[in-house]
C-alpha cells in the first residue's frame, strides 16, 4: 500500500513539474540590429526633421506566440537625419541634445503588454540621459517560425521628461518662435529571430 502511495506521489510530483516547466517556457529571440528600424521626427514654427537612430542589442520575450517581454538598447551614436545633414546630427548628439559622449546608449524594457482588438499595447520604462519614465505605444506582432517582428504605430515621446533642453518652452520661456516641439514622433520596428 505504502509502494503504491509512494508511486502515485511521485507520478503527481512528475506531471507537476511538466505543467509548471511548460507554464512558464519562454521562446528568446535575438535582435537583428542591421534589420531593425527605430524612426523619430521632430517639429518646430518653420517645419520640421526626420531619421534614424540604430538598435545596438536586444530581445524578444514570446510565451505561446504572444508578447511577455523584452528590452532594446540603441546606440545614440548612430543619430541619423534623413536628408544628411552633418550639422544636425552633430547638433543633435552634442550636450544640448542628447550628450551621446556622457549617455551613449538609451534603453526600453518592456514591463506590460496587453491585447487591444489586433494590436497590442506595449507599457515599459524608457531610459534616455539616465532618466528613465514608463511609456506605452500601440503596436502590431508577426511570428513566422523562427522570425518575430514587432512593429509599433507612431507615438509620441516628450523630450523634456529626459532633460533634452535645447529650445524647449517647457524650460525656456522666452523663445517666442524659436522654440523646438517637446513632443516627438517615434516609431519601432524590431526584428528578431531565434
Amino acid at each position: 500500500m505504502k509502494k503504491s502511495k509512494l508511486m502515485l506521489f511521485a507520478m503527481v510530483i512528475t506531471a507537476f513539474s511538466f505543467v509548471s516547466q511548460s507554464a512558464f517556457a519562454q521562446d528568446n529571440f535575438k535582435v537583428n540590429v542591421e534589420n531593425s528600424k527605430l524612426t523619430w521626427k521632430g517639429y518646430k514654427p518653420t517645419g520640421d526633421h526626420t531619421g534614424t537612430i540604430t538598435l545596438a542589442s536586444g530581445n524578444i520575450a514570446l510565451k505561446n506566440n504572444k508578447l511577455t517581454g523584452g528590452s532594446f538598447v540603441a546606440n545614440m551614436n548612430t543619430i541619423k537625419d534623413n536628408d544628411g545633414s552633418a550639422k544636425l546630427e552633430g547638433h543633435l548628439k552634442n550636450a544640448d541634445f542628447f550628450d551621446v559622449t556622457v549617455f551613449p546608449t538609451a534603453k526600453f524594457d518592456i514591463t506590460k503588454t496587453e491585447a487591444k482588438g489586433a494590436k497590442i499595447q506595449v507599457t515599459g520604462n524608457m531610459t534616455i540621459k539616465g532618466i528613465t519614465k514608463q511609456i506605452t505605444f500601440p503596436a502590431s506582432l508577426a511570428v513566422n517560425k523562427d522570425n518575430v517582428t514587432l512593429t509599433s504605430d507612431t507615438f509620441q515621446i516628450n523630450r523634456a521628461d529626459f532633460n533634452v533642453k535645447y529650445n524647449s518652452k517647457t524650460f525656456f520661456s522666452d523663445l517666442k518662435d524659436k522654440f523646438i516641439n517637446d513632443d516627438f514622433d517615434f516609431q519601432v520596428t524590431i526584428v528578431a529571430k531565434k
